[in-house]
């Protein structure tokens, strides 16, 4: 896991940790001390930490003109003993909903396991980007599985061509207008 770095070739338009408006700014990073784990294996140190022992997230690309972010997550997002999403939404959404954020890219692919609790911080967050939407991005099969199974898939726009975008292949703000052209046929 240690091999698995955050998406960096989006570097040269946006660094969440030089601006002033990000939860990250000013956040420090080593390339050679790893000191955070998911399930005893230790992740590149580029990934940051939000607070959770098995969740960990990289802002890849904010644009606050177009209102949007795009976050890859890596590790384990445990609702029941972590309480992940309270963490997630309290120290990195709520900041950038207060900047104005109101269209959400989660890329989920790094995500192992998903494990539930309750869905009053999904259904607040849906509530605050009420003109917006929070799309998952490549999420595993059994990850999403159990989203639906505990039915927060209603709060998140996710499955169909959401989950074979090769997003790595566009550029920041083509990525973003591929995900919103995928969620605006949805609606019509």
């Amino acid at each position: 896991m240690h091999l698995i770095e955050p998406f960096y070739l989006w570097r040269t338009d946006y660094i969440a940790s030089e601006d002033p408006l990000s939860p990250f700014y000013e956040r420090e990073y080593s390339e050679f001390e790893f000191q955070n784990s998911v399930y005893d294996f230790y992740i590149h140190p580029q990934w940051d930490t939000m607070g959770s022992p098995t969740l960990f997230i990289k802002i890849l690309y904010v644009e606050y003109e177009e209102s949007f972010v795009i976050i890859e997550l890596i590790g384990e997002w445990n609702d029941a003993i972590e309480n992940d999403i309270m963490t997630f939404k309290r120290d990195i959404i709520d900041p950038l909903i207060d900047e104005g954020i109101t269209k959400f890219i989660l890329i989920g692919e790094n995500v192992l396991n998903f494990h539930y609790s309750d869905d009053c911080y999904y259904e607040e967050w849906f509530d605050d980007v009420e003109d917006g939407w929070i799309a998952l991005i490549n999420f595993h099969d059994h990850v999403a599985k159990e989203f639906e199974k505990v039915n927060i898939d209603h709060y998140f726009a996710m499955g169909g061509e959401l989950d074979d975008i090769e997003w790595r292949t566009y550029q920041p703000y083509q990525f973003y207008k591929k995900v919103n052209d995928l969620l605006t046929k949805r609606l019509e």
